[in-house]
């Protein structure tokens, strides 16, 4: 029987390579490094989680959004390299509508383009429409960030539009940002057997 979310539940999801976790404020040394040392993680972000300051307010907006009840963050954890790797997270939750959006997903730099994104998306989204039962999952991203977009595409999102000039970036400048989503029926349909064969090697 399906359990509905509770915010204050303590939610493990992995399989053989990662595992996420919920967010907590002592995973600030556990990300201090990439917020010191790789500011190019953040280059397309609406939020640039630069420093110690920035990744200390970073981590406790996040949590604090949990504890309203508007947000799900996650620490992420590669088995395989045996090391923390980032962050991604549920956030704009509406129970209500059975919606949401995963977002606020980056990686450090060694962490990226080894699998890893893949492994995280498939257990967010089996969570998301297996046991959340979600309609609906969104993903947003900068119109220019073309990696992004090709990763999301990659996993099945289809995309939806443009959002001109959307929001205002760290920089001063503004956005364009793209929408692309996956819906329950093609979850079960086909984004789950595909994404399961690529993780997989298959």
């Amino acid at each position: 029987m399906l359990q509905p979310f509770d915010f204050s539940a303590d939610y493990v999801l992995e399989d053989d390579f990662v595992q996420l976790r919920p967010l907590k404020e002592t995973d600030y040394e556990n990300l201090l490094p990439f917020a010191l040392d790789e500011p190019n993680i953040w280059a397309f972000s609406l939020v640039a989680v630069i420093g110690a300051a920035g990744l200390k307010n970073y981590i406790q907006t996040a949590i604090a959004a949990r504890k309203e009840n508007k947000e799900y963050p996650f620490i992420v954890f590669d088995k395989r390299q045996q090391k923390y790797a980032g962050c991604t997270r549920f956030y704009d939750i509406q129970l209500q509508n059975q919606t949401l959006q995963l977002g606020f997903t980056w990686y450090g730099s060694q962490f990226q383009g080894t699998g890893l994104n893949k492994h995280c998306k498939f257990l967010l989204l089996q969570f998301a429409f297996e046991q959340m039962c979600m309609e609906r999952v969104e993903f947003r991203a900068d119109n220019n960030n073309k990696k992004s977009i090709a990763a999301m595409k990659s996993i099945g999102c289809t995309i939806e539009g443009i959002l001109r000039s959307h929001a205002s970036m760290p920089n001063g400048s503004r956005r364009n940002t793209i929408i692309l989503s996956v819906l329950k029926d093609e979850w079960f349909g086909t984004v789950k057997e595909a994404l399961e064969r690529k993780i997989s090697g298959k």
